[in-house]
């Protein structure tokens, strides 16, 4: 089973690599689901032993572009593809939830032959086969969902009808909620080889003066090495 950590900062890198995470997935602002890194994370993240995909998302919110951000998102993917990182994290919808064949079309295109995943702007969806087939005619890897749900576990029957369909054209790679006590849940029901997880622990803020400026929250989170190393040794 391959294991993707999703990390937002210099910190959570290392100790996704310390680890033992097999790829990351390279974000900013984790708390609204990933924004793009700044161009020094995908940097520092190139030199690392396990390959780093790079989230290409220029806001937090819907996942429908205007013609300005899509030209926003060329010059991420350029950004990744100058600091060396081997792929990108690709997503965008029309009004209606479908898919934006026009917008991922363009992305797609621009990213040339880095790897790309298809993000959770599948989860938005309400035709799975008509979305996975559109995933897998333009070329992407992998897509990474939830099953239309807010968590993986709770969204293991969307899970299973999304891997019927791919049927080992693309991979189906389960993530949101994912940790040593759902993945029962996921595997060995469901027939995949890769899972993602944020493998992270809370901490309480504890300068009040970081809180009063707005500064900080009063949890942050962090990527856990031991947390991974557990959810590794689940899968041995």
């Amino acid at each position: 089973m391959l294991l993707e950590v999703c990390v937002e900062d210099i910190a959570g890198l290392n100790a996704a690599i310390a680890g033992g995470a097999d790829r990351i997935e390279l974000c900013s602002a984790l708390a609204v689901g990933g924004l793009t890194p700044s161009a020094g994370l995908m940097q520092a993240a190139a030199r690392a032993p396990i390959p780093a995909y790079a989230m290409i998302r220029p806001r937090a919110g819907s996942f429908v572009y205007s013609a300005d951000e899509l030209d926003v998102m060329k010059n991420d993917i350029d950004a990744a593809h100058h600091a060396g990182l081997p792929g990108v994290v690709l997503g965008a919808s029309l009004p209606d939830g479908r898919l934006d064949s026009d917008t991922l079309r363009a992305l797609v295109a621009h990213a040339g032959s880095l790897g790309k995943t298809l993000h959770r702007a599948f989860d938005l969806v309400s035709d799975i086969e008509e979305a996975v087939e559109l995933a897998i005619s333009l070329g992407f890897e992998r897509i990474l969902t939830s099953g239309r749900e807010k968590t993986a576990a709770e969204g293991v029957a969307a899970l299973e009808q999304a891997i019927a369909v791919a049927a080992g054209r693309i991979a189906i790679m389960p993530g949101s909620g994912v940790n040593i006590g759902t993945v029962g849940k996921l595997w060995p029901r469901l027939a995949i080889n890769e899972i993602h997880a944020s493998c992270s622990v809370a901490d309480r803020e504890m300068d009040e003066r970081l809180l009063a400026f707005g500064f900080s929250t009063p949890t942050v989170r962090r990527t856990d090495a031991a947390t991974i190393r557990t959810l590794k040794a689940h899968f041995a």
